[in-house]
């Protein structure tokens, strides 16, 4: 378990979504490259057997599999499996202390508990093995909860997973807490055949394994056909597809062995238990995109994503080299040491040189760090404190984009050359490899995450260009929602067919179109999608619409649509994301009662969690509990200020309640932090116009006007301004505007009457 990286928020739904007009319409999805992938055999009577009943066999296997990572990913706490000092070892950092000690064969900690009081826990199960251990322990519910204080192997010590954090024990992510439940954060990769078994009703859990580690049939699926086939003499077997095992993992392409490690390798929301059944990745979760906070803009890893989502990125995947290319599927160690790894496919004489790497392989005597592949091109950081993992993505350095974005570049990571400045780096660089770079995507996003308006060409270009990997184009896709017009629109509308599930996904999550028509005639095709994920997403998008629009069979589709996505969210009911999601389902059902169950059901797991707050502040303005809308938009602002789309909700609610003061004072700020939020600004001008303020409403107006220049609303907010302050000369160039763009709209020819009249009949002295 990451407590580095415990995403608080892992929401598979949205706030609130851009909106985007969708005029192209959808056709027939292309044919997916996924879709290459030869499903499994018939689950069937195919059941759990143990590995056990595969070591007579498969004995090379098997010897190479123990003591691997899997082999000790989860154990019982003895004398053989318990790595950390229990002889009575006193622990302290800060205001954290522990006592670690073993009684008649068992072992405790005494520490915080979760009532802030000290108390004494039995630990039952070791968790991981290197370079970290970390220990669980049974608390009510059949919860078992992973304590933050873990075993340094190499160092041989006692150390806290959260330095320089102080966590209260009501906080969501205390050891005692949901963040370190191992129940929902880490059993479904660390065991064989893991069911959860979480109970919302009850919020218990009655969670199973086959095996308590990650053993043959974690990646071979049930295997007890595959042993009754077996059993039968050779020469007597009957001809089997896959010797009746349920998994291909022989004779399959690299991006099919990529997705089978993926279920766990990720950095993903999971839609239900891993049953070995669906072959394609979203059909049993939704990966990640390069998400602000999980990724740096140009790919690299910045929280824990368990190395499918860098991968994909690579060019080596590109080129089909797989996990086993470098890695004993059996033992995960390296199938070879130092370059020799690389140099599989590589040649010596043109990458393992000087004129490459520019660095001596011996340096004062001793081999030198610079002369690996690794250090350049799979740079480390740490994770839990002490835990390094190397960046998958294999990509090459790049010192001028750390100048230009921000991002970290492999000469100053892993102590190479991090005590020399950027530009040092960047020096040396062009003067081995030349000034010229090829353009990176990285440069694509950056200016994408900040809202930058001349980003959105080249956003629409990365979403379409199939030379890139699917989860850059879903990034830019999900960054293309802040930007609405024709031109998204299009990309949008092309990306609801795209090939690759990951896109098609995506797409759906991030468009918003005018009109509900426009919503059934180009999300309804994908109720009809193979992929799970995107079936789900499109009726969560549907939810609410008025039957009339559908016909039939697409109206059944929905129901069963939504039937899988209430599933779905109801597996993760122990985490808040999906009390939300099922908020914002009910909310848009017209079902406000279950709306706010299932909001409040988010915010009793994680208090901290606002966008269950924010969005229960919304239901309850729509139901007129105004005051209860305020003191929750209040409680968000005042755990996180910079919220700035909440403090534009309350700022709307104030003017609402015609507080006009306050709402102008909220929504300036949410002006001021979203800049390329154009109705904020709009508003702002309203609010500012009623006030009296009328210089700063009409720059608020203008700057809402130069963000969307042919915006109707904006358009005849700017020239009734101008009208009611009588300044017609100005306000008679905006009305032809609106003529002109909107020709069949009667409003611009109504203000430009009304001007003309006005300046033909000066006022009375």
């Amino acid at each position: 378990m990451n407590h580095d990286s415990l995403h608080r928020w892992r929401i598979a739904g949205v706030v609130a979504s851009a909106v985007i007009v969708l005029t192209v319409p959808v056709y027939a999805i292309k044919e997916s490259r996924a879709r290459a992938v030869p499903p499994p055999l018939d689950a069937g009577r195919a059941t759990f057997v143990g590995r056990e009943s595969c070591v007579s066999c498969h004995e090379s296997a098997d010897s190479a599999w123990r003591g691997s990572d899997h082999d000790n990913s989860m154990a019982p706490a003895s004398e053989a499996t318990v790595l950390g000092n229990f002889n009575d070892a006193a622990f302290e950092y800060g205001e954290i202390s522990a006592l670690f000690y073993r009684r008649d064969g068992k072992y405790f900690v005494r520490t915080e508990g979760p009532d802030g009081e000290p108390g004494e826990f039995e630990i039952t199960h070791t968790f991981g093995v290197e370079p970290l251990q970390q220990y669980l322990i049974p608390f009510p519910g059949g919860r078992l909860q992973s304590v933050t204080i873990a075993w340094d192997v190499e160092r041989g010590e006692w150390f806290y997973l959260y330095p320089g954090q102080d966590i209260p024990y009501d906080d969501w992510l205390h050891w005692t807490r949901a963040g370190q439940n191992w129940n929902g954060m880490c059993a479904e990769c660390h065991s064989t055949n893991l069911r959860k078994g979480y109970d919302p009703s009850s919020k218990t859990f009655t969670t199973t394994w086959s095996e308590i580690d990650v053993s043959c049939e974690a990646c071979h699926g049930p295997g007890s056909r595959h042993v009754e086939w077996a059993e039968i003499p050779p020469m007597a077997r009957p001809e089997s597809e896959n010797y009746e095992l349920l998994i291909r993992t022989g004779g399959v392409s690299s991006r099919q062995q990529v997705e089978l490690c993926a279920p766990c390798h990720s950095r993903r929301t999971e839609l239900g238990d891993y049953d070995h059944t669906r072959v394609e990745v979203l059909d049993n979760q939704v990966p990640a995109v390069l998400e602000e906070g999980l990724y740096f803009a140009d790919g690299q890893i910045l929280e824990e994503v368990y190395v499918y989502g860098s991968f994909v990125q690579s060019k080596m995947f590109r080129n089909d080299v797989r996990c086993s290319d470098c890695h004993d599927v059996h033992s995960l160690q390296l199938v070879r040491e130092g370059n020799e790894l690389c140099l599989q496919c590589h040649r010596a004489d043109t990458y393992d040189s000087y004129d490459h790497h520019f660095h001596k392989k011996i340096h004062e005597g001793r081999p030198s760090d610079g002369a690996l592949c690794v250090k350049c091109h799979m740079p480390e950081r740490p994770y839990m404190v002490i835990d390094y993992r190397a960046d998958h993505s294999i990509r090459v350095p790049r010192p001028d984009l750390t100048l230009e974005i921000g991002v970290p570049n492999a000469c100053g990571q892993s102590g190479c050359h991090d005590d020399e400045p950027v530009e040092w780096s960047a020096d040396h660089y062009q003067d081995w490899y030349g000034r010229a770079q090829k353009p990176h995507y990285g440069t694509i996003l950056a200016a994408g995450r900040e809202g930058n308006a001349e980003a959105l060409e080249d956003l629409i270009r990365l979403s379409q260009d199939d030379l890139y990997p699917a989860i850059v184009r879903a990034t830019a896709l999900s960054l293309l929602g802040a930007y609405p017009g024709e031109a998204a629109t299009a990309a949008f509308n092309l990306a609801l067919q795209d090939g690759e599930p990951l896109v098609r996904y995506t797409a759906v999550l991030n468009f918003t179109p005018t009109t509900p028509e426009e919503l059934v005639e180009l999300v309804a095709p994908l109720l009809f999608d193979p992929v799970g994920a995107v079936r789900m997403q499109a009726a969560t998008r549907l939810a609410g619409i008025s039957s009339g629009l559908l016909r039939p069979y697409q109206q059944e589709a929905l129901d069963e649509a939504l039937t899988e996505y209430r599933e779905a969210m109801e597996y993760s009911l122990d985490f808040s994301f999906a009390g939300f999601n099922l908020g914002n389902l009910y909310s848009r059902l017209g079902e406000p009662q279950r709306a706010e169950e299932y909001y409040r059901l988010a915010i009793e797991i994680d208090d901290l969690f606002y966008p269950a707050k924010a969005n229960l502040a919304v239901l309850y303005n729509s139901m007129g509990r105004n005051q209860e809308a305020e003191q929750l938009l209040r409680q968000v602002l005042e755990a996180y200020p910079e919220q700035f789309d909440v403090a534009y909700s309350l700022g709307l609610l104030l003017g609402e309640l015609s507080r006009y003061d306050e709402a102008a004072e909220y929504i300036e700020r949410a002006a001021s932090g979203m800049p390329q939020h154009s109705r904020a600004h709009y508003n702002l001008g309203l609010v500012l116009q009623f006030l009296g303020r009328n210089a700063e409403a009409e720059s608020a107006l203008l700057n809402a006007l130069e963000l969307e220049p042919d915006n109707l609303d904006y358009l005849y907010g700017l020239a009734d301004h101008y009208v009611k302050l009588g300044e017609f000369s100005k306000a008679l160039p905006i009305a032809e505007r609106m003529i002109e763009t909107y020709p069949e709209n009667p409003v611009g020819r109504e203000i430009r009457t009304f001007i003309e009249r006005a300046l033909a009949s000066p006022p009375e002295n």
